[in-house]
């Protein structure tokens, strides 16, 4: 008979074991395989439970879909933009395993005082060509920067691939440097669109969505495998690991590095707030609009 202990809390793999002790030897693995066939076995804690609902989260995912197919028809570029979490350079410990005859050596205690620098990776994903960039500031994640890591990727990139583009449309998420309710994105996105002669077009997805925008399940998951387990010892290993990532389905990444300075704490003004000059979509305005040149 298989032992079913009556509380998780009493279970042990190692032995001895309860059967051992009362006479029966039996082998470890043996009583792995009891658990396995009643459905015990290491957890991990699942963030599962919805942090809040948009009760139009519906209608904006498909207007999302109704852009996309627009702009794919009309054959210009729909990127996926977001900003990577915080990493920091220097001999601080990064989750994950890797390959080697030793363990590489980081620091006892992960103190952002003992880091080197630390890096901003604001991702742009190319939803159509399945290629990835990556900018990654060195000060601060603002809206400036979200801009500038758009700026530097349409002049080297972006116009290179798509030279008859006569729009952009960018899928963004609903917080951080390019948040929906953020004036200060509006306007150096706006700033952008003029100096390309474009004009964007933005579609954030619904609040508490954003684990579902393109760019974090299509590139960034990716990005973090390719620089699981290794040392961000340098800005040099860093860029070289990013530039490693790869799929067995074609997708590619570049890297580049914005050196220039961010303020944070920016407020916009009233001057500023008179040049923003947006066409609102009459479908969720809040989250749709495009920039007018």
């Amino acid at each position: 008979m298989i032992p079913t202990p009556s509380s998780p809390a009493r279970l042990q793999l190692n032995p001895p074991t309860r059967v051992t002790v009362a006479g029966t030897p039996v082998h470890r693995n043996t009583v792995k395989t009891w658990y396995r066939e009643i459905g015990l076995g290491l957890r991990q804690i699942r963030k599962g439970i919805a942090g809040g609902h948009s009760p139009d989260r519906g209608q904006q995912f498909d207007r999302i879909g109704e852009l996309t197919n627009l702009y794919d028809r009309q054959g210009n570029p729909v990127f996926s933009v977001d900003t990577k979490a915080k990493e920091f350079l220097g001999h601080l410990y990064r989750k994950g395993r890797i390959y080697g005859t030793a363990a590489l050596q980081a620091f006892d205690h992960d103190f952002p005082s003992w880091a080197d620098g630390k890096l901003i990776p604001h991702g742009i994903y190319d939803i159509r060509r399945n290629v990835g960039h990556i900018n990654l500031g060195l000060s601060h994640d603002t809206s400036e920067f979200a801009a500038d890591s758009l700026r530097w990727y349409w002049s080297r990139i972006g116009r290179q691939c798509y030279p008859e583009a006569t729009s952009i449309l960018l899928l963004c998420d609903c917080g951080g440097s390019n948040a929906a309710n953020r004036h200060l994105f509006k306007y150096y996105l706006q700033r952008l669109s003029q100096s390309t002669g474009l004009p964007i077009r933005v579609a954030h997805l619904p609040s508490y969505c954003s684990k579902y925008t393109p760019i974090e399940r299509r590139f960034f998951a990716h990005v973090g495998r390719a620089c699981s387990g290794r040392l961000f010892d340098s800005l040099a290993t860093v860029v070289d690991l990013m530039r490693q990532t790869s799929t067995r389905t074609g997708l590619r990444a570049t890297v580049n590095v914005i050196r220039r300075a961010y303020e944070t704490g920016q407020k916009i003004t009233d001057e500023m707030k008179s040049r923003l000059n947006l066409i609102y979509d009459e479908v969720l305005p809040k989250w749709n609009y495009t920039t007018s040149l």
